[in-house]
Order: C-alpha cells, then sequence, then structure tokens
C-alpha cells in the first residue's frame, strides 16, 4: 500500500527527501548566481541569489546577494540584504561596515552612526570602524567627534592616507588652517599624486597668500586629470582674485578645450573676459552657458552687474 500511495500521489512527501531537494535548489540558486555574477549577467544572479535566500537565508548569500545589488547600482535592495545579514550574524565587522557605507551613499548618517557604533563595539581597534564612524560624524555636522575617531584610526594605521585626507578636510573646514595643511603633506607623502589632497593643498596655499604654490598644486592636478573641472575653477578663481584677468581666461579657455560642453566654465570665462574689457567676448561666453544650461540663466544676468565691481 505504501508504494501505491506514493505512485498516485496519495502519501505524505518525504520531509527527508524535501529537505534535500531544497538544499539541492539552493546549491544549483547560488553556484548560478555566482556564475553569472562572474559574467557579469547581474540581474539573472539577483534573481538567483534572491530565490536561493528563500530557501536558505545564511550569511554568505546573503553577502553574495548585497554585492551583487551594489554593482546593480540597487542601493535600497543591498541594504535590505545587510540588514538581514547583519541581523542573522550579529558579530559580522565587516557586515556592519558595510551596512555603514551604504548608508553613506544614501546620506542616512544616523544609521551609519548606528552600524559603526555596533562594529566598534565588537572591535573598538578596526581602523575602518574608526574612520566610518567619523564620516557618519561628518554627515551629522559634528566635526570635534569626527577628529577624535579619525586621531582613533591613524592610531591604529600610521598609513592610513583616507584619514589623514578626511581629518586634514575637516581641519580645513575648522579654519584650523596649519594643521589641516600637515594632514594634506602627510597624504602626499604617503600618496604623491592624491588629487583630492592636491586640491585641498592648493586651497591651503591660496589662503595663506602663496598664490604661486596654489597654482603650481592645481596645475599638478590637472597634469594628473586634464578633465578636472575643479582644479581649473580653483585656479581660475585664484587668478582673478590677483586680478590676472588675461591667466584667468587663458586657463579656462584651455579646460573648454578639452570640455567644450560645460556651462560652468564658459560662464567663469565670460566673466574674466568682462573683468578685462572685453565684452563682446564676455557675452558669447554667457549666451553659449545658457544655451548649454538654461537653469544658469537666473544666475547669470543676476550676477553680470557685479563682475564690474569685482574688477575695482
Amino acid at each position: 500500500m505504501g508504494i501505491l500511495s506514493s505512485i498516485f500521489g496519495g502519501g505524505k512527501p518525504d520531509e527527508k527527501q524535501t529537505d534535500k531537494q531544497e538544499e539541492k535548489n539552493f546549491e544549483i540558486l547560488k553556484y548560478d548566481g555566482i556564475r553569472a555574477r562572474n559574467i557579469g549577467q547581474l540581474d539573472y544572479a539577483i534573481r538567483c541569489f534572491e530565490n536561493a535566500v528563500a530557501l536558505n537565508a545564511e550569511p554568505e548569500t546573503l553577502g553574495l546577494l548585497a554585492n551583487a545589488c551594489l554593482r546593480a547600482g540597487r542601493i535600497d535592495d543591498a541594504r535590505a540584504a545587510l540588514v538581514r545579514l547583519t541581523e542573522k550574524d550579529a558579530g559580522n565587522v565587516n557586515a556592519l561596515l558595510a551596512l555603514a557605507d551604504v548608508c553613506h551613499m544614501q546620506e542616512d548618517y544616523a544609521a551609519m552612526d548606528e552600524a559603526c557604533r555596533k562594529a566598534l563595539a565588537l572591535d573598538e581597534t578596526n581602523a575602518t570602524a574608526c574612520y566610518q564612524a567619523a564620516r557618519a560624524a561628518r554627515g551629522l555636522h559634528n566635526d570635534l567627534q569626527a577628529i577624535v575617531m579619525l586621531t582613533k584610526a591613524i592610531a591604529q594605521n600610521e598609513q592610513y592616507a583616507d584619514a589623514y585626507l578626511l581629518r586634514a578636510e575637516t581641519l580645513w573646514d575648522m579654519r584650523q588652517i596649519k594643521d589641516a595643511r600637515e594632514d594634506a603633506d602627510k597624504v602626499l607623502q604617503l600618496d604623491p599624486e592624491n588629487e583630492e589632497a592636491l586640491l585641498l593643498e592648493g586651497r591651503i596655499a591660496a589662503a595663506q597668500g602663496d598664490a604661486s604654490a596654489a597654482c603650481e598644486c592645481f596645475d599638478r592636478v590637472t597634469s594628473l586629470d586634464p578633465f578636472c573641472e575643479e582644479a581649473y575653477l580653483l585656479k581660475g578663481e585664484l587668478l582673478l582674485l590677483q586680478k590676472e584677468f588675461d591667466r584667468a581666461a587663458d586657463n579656462y579657455t584651455e579646460a573648454l578645450e578639452l570640455m567644450p560642453g560645460n556651462a560652468r566654465l564658459y560662464q567663469e570665462r565670460g566673466r574674466a573676459r568682462l573683468l578685462k574689457d572685453d565684452k563682446e567676448g564676455a557675452a558669447e561666453d554667457m549666451k553659449r552657458a545658457i544655451e548649454l544650461n538654461p537653469e544658469s540663466e537666473s544666475l547669470i544676468t543676476g550676477n553680470f552687474k557685479n563682475y564690474e565691481t569685482n574688477k575695482r
């Protein structure tokens, strides 16, 4: 009767067989997802991991799902997977730090701070956790706390260039210029081609009245990255403050040769041209800036009369 029941479906399924089949399905889905991820088929990989997690929400597969979602730009889904992972494996410091990083992407600094606190409770000497906590503190406008956490991160890792850079930026915002420059110098010792540190070094040099050193920093950035808009803008602004209007206009012309569709650069060259009495050239640049970015029209027309004042 048992054989007949199994043939005609009249009996209850064997629980062990069901468990084995689910385990087999889980393994198939998990490794199909890994293969799909490895060849760049992220949407299919995510579907595989989601179905695998529905069968068995084990930490490794949750981590794979979160990673695939991040690579696919599905930040909300990545966060949801990481939340489940940290609930499933509360002692996983790396998962907490990954969650903190995703919260930073979403600018949810309160949740980021919470994840960092949990990570530090598990490992108070973790330099990355200290650094991430500092980033959260910056987002929450608590610069003093950020300095504390960055100093702790550096104490754990004296070669931590990112921590020195963030501390330099924080000190700069607090107008602690001397200390900010020391940290920026340290970053450049560790990484001589760090563009962010060079830009900050240039800003600090300009604030200290060393225009030549500042321009040198901005030029180093454009030699490393000819498409760095910020370097051209900072150099141009400095030259305008020095009333070197011709050099400022030439700086923007150089940038526009590389980035001809950049409305901001046309706008700034127009300002430089106006200040050097090239009203026709200024009008052409302002017109081109508005064509490229119609939203800039109010800003341009609203400040056009003030450019003459800046010249005096």
